[in-house]
């Protein structure tokens, strides 16, 4: 059977920059295809191009075996493609019916919109779908997930052939990710065609039946999942095993560890307790358990000096004194947040004010004084930042970037402790090796890091040592060099070591 839609040796340049060059790709109806690389690699590109944002400079793209030539994405979108991007297209002011008819809007015989049929189409789709979303409720209220229900119903009242989804997964929980991924295994069994671009490897695995690795604008290979391994996938993208992303954990670190931070018989709004762990100096300890379980409340608790409802945090041996994070930062911890978007970055702002936030009185008038203008370009060299100038505003940077110069922003003050929460969220491999590679090389210094992830596999490999939680308390801590995915969730699932 013919591919419902192929990329024949598409070439994309901007200017003198060649962003794809002689990239092919061919997606069969009811298939779940992944498309892999590093950021730079292509893949944003690639997906504009088959989503008709951009036209190629040459080459050819083939809908159900006919050339095509789409003026621009609505005409893709007309013809059955649809593209759920990392930023949502939804109106906020108008509802969700009014988001899903957009231009195509129900006429009564007078012209008139008939809001009635528009609301009960839109009813009856959503529940289709399993969405229990009421279609006159305003887009601007939904939440994330809520959001890109919407985008892929818009698709499927469109009775699209192809959805596209670009790093679905990165804004969501577990829960929402699993009723993410029964959505498309829907689409997919209904005979629809499905782009996935992501770089979490084992939801690949779970979802895709097909990937395709790009590398600076090439193409590389494609595998069947069913045969491949992350370590040839992973090898494809950046040329190195999988093993290779974690540096090695300090052999002699046990021997000048202090305590930096210590729990003790905390219970806390969200902490049910007893929480109870140290974090010492020279190592990485990572916060493990099942989702929701307490992990951002303890961050959060430490470095915003939440009012505890019983027991102490203690960090650099005395219980803490600060009561908000203006006073975490002035006692020297750091904190990098899973929302960097919406808690950590000035999107509009250049890259050398985001990093020197803090340091300035007011961030959009004050002028860097040169030591921190040169203290901000030791460190974009140091992380190897990747950006046009440093002016450039940061919302233009790839996640990776944007993650890394959040990390600069603390290595610009004499912090004594760093928390990362998911550290590496919408980062891509190469990226990750990086940064897991600078927090590193902070633990060897003595700067401890307490680190969050959704991601086992990450806290096993990175850290030294896991602090499993289970409802709000404490189960214990394991090595994390002696722990596997099967002994932690076991630990925060039963609430006991084994």
């Amino acid at each position: 059977m013919a591919p419902l839609l192929e990329a024949v040796d598409i070439h994309k340049s901007f200017g003198s920059v060649a962003a794809l060059v002689g990239v092919s790709l061919a997606l069969k109806a009811g298939s779940v295809h992944a498309v892999l690389g590093e950021n730079g690699a292509g893949k944003s590109t690639l997906m504009k191009t088959i989503a008709g944002v951009h036209a190629p400079t040459s080459g050819t793209l083939r809908f159900k075996g006919e050339a095509v030539a789409w003026r621009d994405a609505e005409a893709a979108n007309e013809a059955g493609v649809s593209t759920i991007f990392q930023e949502f297209i939804l109106l906020p002011n108008l509802s969700v019916a009014e988001n899903l008819f957009l231009g195509r809007e129900p006429r009564t015989r007078l012209g008139l919109v008939d809001r009635r049929a528009m609301i009960a189409e839109s009813r009856l789709a959503l529940e289709r779908l399993g969405l229990a979303l009421d279609p006159e409720r305003l887009a601007g209220t939904l939440g994330v997930a809520e959001q890109q229900m919407v985008e892929i119903a818009k698709g499927v009242m469109r009775d699209a052939d192809i959805f596209v989804f670009d790093e679905p997964t990165a804004a969501l929980g577990d829960r929402e990710a699993e009723r993410l991924f029964a959505l498309i295994r829907e689409l997919q069994a209904n005979g629809k065609g499905i782009l996935y671009v992501s770089h979490r490897l084992p939801e690949i695995f779970a979802l895709c039946d097909t990937v395709t690795v790009l590398k600076d604008g090439r193409y590389v290979d494609t595998f069947a999942t069913e045969g491949a391994t992350s370590d040839a996938l992973v090898a494809a993208m950046v040329g190195r095993k999988l093993e290779q992303l974690y540096p090695p954990r300090s052999a002699h670190a046990a021997d000048r560890q202090s305590d930096v931070v210590a729990f003790e018989g905390v219970k806390a709004p969200g902490l049910a307790g007893p929480v109870d762990f140290t974090v010492r100096s020279h190592e990485i300890v990572g916060l493990a358990g099942l989702e929701g379980h307490g992990q951002i409340e303890i961050t959060r608790a430490l470095f915003e000096g939440w009012r505890l409802d019983a027991g102490t945090i203690r960090f650099a041996g005395a219980p803490i004194r600060h009561d908000d994070a203006a006073g975490g930062i002035a006692a020297g911890i750091g904190l990098v947040p899973e929302d960097r978007k919406r808690e950590g970055l000035y999107l509009s702002l250049g890259v050398d004010r985001n990093i020197a936030a803090g340091l300035l009185p007011g961030l959009s008038g004050a002028r860097l004084a040169p030591q921190a203008r040169a203290g901000v370009a030791e460190q974009i060299r140091r992380l190897r930042i990747r950006l046009r100038d440093p002016s450039q505003p940061i919302g233009d940077l790839s996640g990776g970037n944007q993650q890394k110069a959040l990390l600069a922003r603390w290595l610009l003050r004499d912090i004594r402790l760093l928390i990362c929460e998911e550290p590496t969220r919408g980062v891509d491999i190469g990226a990750k090796a990086e940064i897991y590679a600078l927090l590193r090389e902070l633990a060897d210094r003595g700067i401890p890091v307490l680190v969050t992830s959704r991601e086992l596999p990450e806290l096993i490999g990175l850290c030294d040592r896991l602090v499993i939680l289970r409802d709000g308390a404490t189960v214990g801590s394991m090595p994390a060099a002696e722990a596997t995915e099967d002994k932690v969730m076991r630990a925060a699932i039963y609430g006991e070591l084994g």
